[in-house]
């Protein structure tokens, strides 16, 4: 009887953790601006409208002949054209000589932003295609940026 009881107890406790708030408290993104649009129906166009953009200038860059060792930088410049905040809630290189860098906070709309993207040429050599992965709240949610390098001693 006291097992059934704690297990109750426990389950209560668990269930009671203000999950209808909408506060921003440490570090919780705000519900209005998590959005699907896509509903069982099909797709919400009206919350599809609203939804951030990530435009890139450029989407691909060479950086054609690199020495061997040498670490080079790109900055892929994007803007937000959707109605509401951009959020990227990470981005990852395709291997872990490929980092970016970029903004830890909401690119609002209209502004633009910078997804600073390293190559580290180190133990690589030849024709060498990268690519970085990019979680947003778009309406697509993955965007992709890549690079290119010929790497030589």
């Amino acid at each position: 009887m006291k097992r059934y009881l704690i297990i109750s107890l426990l389950a209560m406790a668990a269930c009671n953790d203000n999950a209808g708030t909408t506060t921003n408290d440490k570090g919780k993104l705000p519900t209005s601006i998590v959005n699907n649009p896509h509903t069982a129906n099909g797709m919400d166009t009206v919350s599809a409208a609203r939804k951030p953009t990530m435009d890139f200038k450029d989407t691909v860059h060479s950086f054609g002949d690199v020495k061997q060792g040498e670490a080079v930088q790109y900055d892929f410049s994007f803007t937000n054209n959707g109605k509401t905040p951009l959020l990227i809630t990470s981005a990852t290189g395709s291997c872990g000589c490929t980092v970016p860098q970029y903004p830890r906070e909401a690119v609002q709309p209209g502004q633009s932003g910078i997804m600073k993207v390293t190559f580290n040429s180190a133990g690589k050599m030849g024709h060498q295609e990268k690519s970085v992965t990019i979680h947003t709240n778009t309406l697509r949610s993955i965007e992709m940026l890549y690079i290119k390098a010929e790497v030589a001693k």
